[in-house]
């Protein structure tokens, strides 16, 4: 069926966030139940529902229903409360030319790398 989400991708989404089953069904405003029914394939969520778990969970529609193998998301929802130094990070950036865009990128991609680096040499 065309757009219909792939339990197995919803569990990878899950696990690439490293959270349990309650947390995401805390996130998405679920009872534990209805979520692990969707992750077993025993309940098949609407369009729309799948929608909000690809936003929830860092990934995309597309992925969750196995249009492509690419798990980036299409959209990513920060909160302020949750992550305020970033939130306050994005609302900066909007104010940004594309330069200073772009520089931004290439020194947080610098930033990544160099962490992944000295984790690796732990």
């Amino acid at each position: 069926m065309e757009n219909q989400l792939i339990p197995e991708r919803l569990k990878m989404a899950r696990e690439k966030l490293g959270i349990t089953m309650a947390e995401a069904s805390r996130r998405l405003n679920l009872s534990k139940i209805g979520y692990c029914r969707y992750e077993y394939g025993e309940r098949v969520p609407s369009y729309q529902t799948v929608e909000v778990i690809a936003r929830c969970l860092c990934t995309s529609v597309d992925y969750l229903v196995g249009k492509t193998d690419d798990m980036s998301p299409d959209y990513l929802v920060i909160s302020k409360k949750d992550a305020p130094y970033l939130f306050e990070l994005v609302q900066n950036a909007y104010s940004f030319d594309s330069d200073t865009l772009k520089r931004l990128i290439t020194y947080s991609t610098r930033i990544c790398e160099s962490q992944l680096t000295s984790k690796t040499d732990k």
